[in-house]
């Protein structure tokens, strides 16, 4: 089950039904199930109040990820999305919102799967997936 929820700000447009096949399809190829997520999207400042009292962090970001079970074969979790993140971010790397979006979106599954941003070998890992990923996505 994949929802879709706002805290402080409306929904971005984007077909839901889609997306909800397109993370699927990510996890399940990995071989994986899914679990339960909810992405909750928000602004900056909504954004940096969890990020400061649930993992005691002060700064901006674009997501946060709370993995909701201990199983690891089904993937559930809660993302926190900064919509104002996102804004920023298309407009530095050249990007257009949608794909940065999306991008920020599967980045969280992809932390839950198995990759991981924490050396430069990681990042370039993670990057390369998130690109395989949204040309899923994108050519849709």
């Amino acid at each position: 089950m994949i929802r879709f929820h706002t805290i402080d700000v409306s929904l971005p447009v984007f077909d839901p039904d889609v997306v909800r096949a397109w993370v699927s399809q990510v996890i399940e190829d990995r071989g994986f199930a899914v679990g339960e997520l909810h992405y909750y999207f928000c602004s900056d400042e909504a954004l940096l109040q969890i990020n400061r009292e649930r993992l005691g962090h002060d700064f901006y970001t674009d997501i946060v990820t709370f993995p909701l079970s201990d199983d690891p074969h089904f993937v559930s979790s809660e993302f926190c999305i900064s919509l104002d993140r996102i804004a920023e971010n298309a407009t530095a790397f050249g990007r257009s919102y949608e794909s940065e979006l999306f991008r920020v979106m599967i980045h969280g599954v992809l932390h839950l799967i198995g990759f991981d941003d924490h050396t430069e070998k990681d990042q370039k890992d993670m990057r390369a997936m998130e690109e395989k990923c949204l040309l899923k996505i994108l050519n849709n």
